[in-house]
């Protein structure tokens, strides 16, 4: 495309025009192309041809893919094209010794300093270990360390973990494997180096033999994509949805990726790209922005660090224009808070008596609502916490977590502690939303377990109620479900005299209603209006959503005086009862009583009015936080 530039300093002085884009291309497809097209252009570098197997690379072909972490991969180019992974797996080997061998087994053996020499350089450190994992001699020896451990599976071993990084059976080039066998006197030379300072225990021959299938791997650029992706998900296949390895064990391989995945570049990458990355000889390059996406390229000319030519430039570019440096984050602790009230500005959905109206309007800072969304990291629970210190200190808390993506483990931590410092001021904290399993979930769980003022409901609008109701009780209201009422106490007639109630009852019947029972369902004709005498019932949308909770005193199915068919569900929470009025019977007691039609038909306004009231300030609320 003449004069589309993917270059750092040309997408830092303009965007890509318009013009150079398909539009039925999503935009980060648009950018992955314009970079294929433009960087296509490059000659420079050469096929490595120390292994004589991977000589014989096609020097144009050139893929690029990108792995998201919903699940979503991005193509273009020869990005199905195989290749042999060389390099590019020695992280993933790191990690998997991490996790089969523990930890210590493995750093006492291996360092995680850069060595600011080539790849293949036969040096140790001054403890005779190898300076990282990423170089030969540390790869090598992470190969042996799963070599001692699991004899002739040890090769298998790999694979398998590979191909759960990629998400599909991976094979192996014979071929390769073969040169690189009968070439690799280097690193025969750096493994009996690594055995004469004991870091290698086994036979020499066997270790290699494994690390030269390890690297002969075939992968495309779509596979290294999936893989930087899970390592960007901490652990998690972004595809597959399988955890393939510890999140302690992802997080130490990204640590010596940012130092040490690049060589003796390592330095200049981290400072001009700041995403951790690793190349492999055989022209790929995998590059895994935490918590953002993973990016896989292939091209097979390399520069003088032996690092993909073209994939270099791919990064720079990626990097550059989405502004992806992983030191030059700009989330803000404040946007994890998407609301903040009191039950005062918005209650629950029950649809409460007087008297218990009276003690919530006289208490409404009792009850705080704080809705989250995001990542609750560590910076966004201290906000949260910080935004709690103000006065009136309230009495129950309620967290909605149910747009919460995630938590870091540091801000799981923060909760629990910022739990503990509230139930030390004998503050309840009600938890809603929490959908989902999860480490840090489990783990808040477990640091809560002890804490007698936590609870935990699924939905937000049962939170709510709950605490109103604890407000209720410590302020001398009652909520009795089995009390008995009469049409008198129906908000619907206030207002009508004896005689009308009188004549109003003679056409109700009383109907009893088992716990759980479906009373209306949406469709159903509206010809039945009911007062509710005992017990409880909740009116529902049919996809579940909660629009109120009724008690004893109040009507439902009052919309049937000016709709035709039901619009909503109502179930029984408990054994209920009812008076139940047929339509046609109503309309005759209404024309025979014209002054208690109208007043009904205004106590109708009145409710209606009420409800949209709560709704708009809901909806205030969320839209002014």
């Amino acid at each position: 495309m003449p004069g589309l530039r993917c270059t750092s300093e040309a997408m830092i002085a303009q965007p890509f025009p318009a013009s150079a884009w398909t539009r039925s291309k999503p935009p980060l497809l648009r950018f992955l192309d314009a970079c294929l097209n433009e960087f296509s252009a490059e000659t420079a570098g050469h096929v490595a041809d120390y292994i004589p197997e991977l000589s014989k690379a096609d020097p144009a072909h050139f893929g690029i893919s990108l792995a998201t972490l919903d699940g979503h991969v991005y193509e273009v180019g020869d990005s199905r094209v195989p290749f042999t992974i060389q390099s590019m797996s020695k992280p993933f080997v790191f990690a998997l010794a991490l996790d089969l061998l523990g930890a210590n087994k493995v750093e006492s053996a291996i360092g995680v300093e850069p060595s600011g020499d080539p790849f293949n350089s036969i040096r140790l450190n001054a403890e005779n270990h190898p300076f990282n994992p990423m170089v030969n001699a540390g790869a090598i020896a992470c190969t042996g360390l799963i070599h001692a451990s699991k004899g002739e599976e040890a090769f298998e071993q790999i694979r398998l973990a590979l191909s759960r990084f990629a998400g599909r059976d991976l094979a192996f080039d014979e071929a390769v494997y073969t040169s690189e066998s009968q070439t690799g006197d280097r690193n025969r030379a750096i493994g009996y180096l690594l055995k004469t300072n004991a870091v290698i225990s086994d036979n020499v021959a066997g270790v290699l033999d494994v690390y030269f299938r390890q690297c002969a791997v075939l992968v495309t650029a779509r596979d290294i994509a999936v893989m930087a992706a899970t390592l960007a998900n901490r652990g998690v296949n972004p595809v597959t949805g399988e955890q393939v390895l510890t999140p302690y064990a992802i997080s130490r391989t990204l640590s010596v990726m940012t130092s040490s995945g690049m060589y003796d570049y390592a330095g200049e990458w981290i400072y001009r790209i700041g995403i951790p990355a690793k190349s492999g000889v055989g022209g790929g390059i995998l590059a895994a922005l935490p918590a953002r996406l993973g990016l896989g390229s292939y091209s097979p000319k390399l520069d003088k660090h032996g690092n993909s030519l073209r994939g270099i430039k791919v990064c720079e570019a990626l990097s550059s224009h989405y502004d992806l440096h992983m030191l030059n984050r700009s989330d803000d602790a404040r946007n994890a808070v998407i609301a903040d009230y009191d039950i005062g500005k918005s209650p629950s959905r029950r649809v409460r008596r007087q008297q218990e109206r009276d003690i919530l309007a006289a208490h409404e800072h009792a009850v705080r609502v704080i809705e989250l969304v995001g990542v609750l990291s560590l910076s966004a629970v201290d906000y949260v916490t910080r935004r709690l210190a103000g006065q009136p200190r309230p009495q129950i808390v309620v967290f909605d977590l149910h747009r919460v993506t995630s938590t870091t483990r540091a801000g799981a931590r923060l909760i629990a502690e910022a739990f503990e410092e509230l139930a030390a001021l004998d503050v309840t904290v009600v938890i809603s939303g929490v959908r989902r399993a999860s480490r840090e979930w489990d783990s808040l769980r477990e640091w809560t377990a002890e804490l007698k003022n936590v609870r935990d409901f699924y939905l937000l609008d049962t939170a709510i109620e709950w605490a109103e109701d604890q407000i209720v009780y410590r302020y001398g209201g009652s909520i009795d479900f089995h009390e008995t009422t009469e049409l008198s106490e129906q908000p619907l007639l206030d207002g009508l005299d004896a005689e009308e109630l009188t004549d109003l009852a003679s056409i109700c019947a009383v109907r009893t209603y088992q716990s759980g029972a479906k009373i209306l369902s949406t469709g159903d004709p509206a010809d039945v209006l009911f007062f509710l005498r005992s017990g409880a019932v909740h009116v529902t949308l049919p996809d579940g959503v909660r629009l109120a909770t009724l008690t004893a005193g109040m009507a439902f199915g009052e919309m049937a005086l000016i709709e035709t068919t039901r619009s909503a569900d109502v179930f029984a929470d408990m054994a209920a009862t009812a008076f139940e009025v047929q339509l046609k019977d109503f309309e005759r007691f209404r024309r025979q009583h014209p002054r208690a039609s109208e007043r009904i038909m205004r106590n109708l306004a009145q409710l209606l009015a009420d409800r949209l009231i709560v709704a708009n300030t809901k909806v205030d609320i969320l839209t002014s936080t």
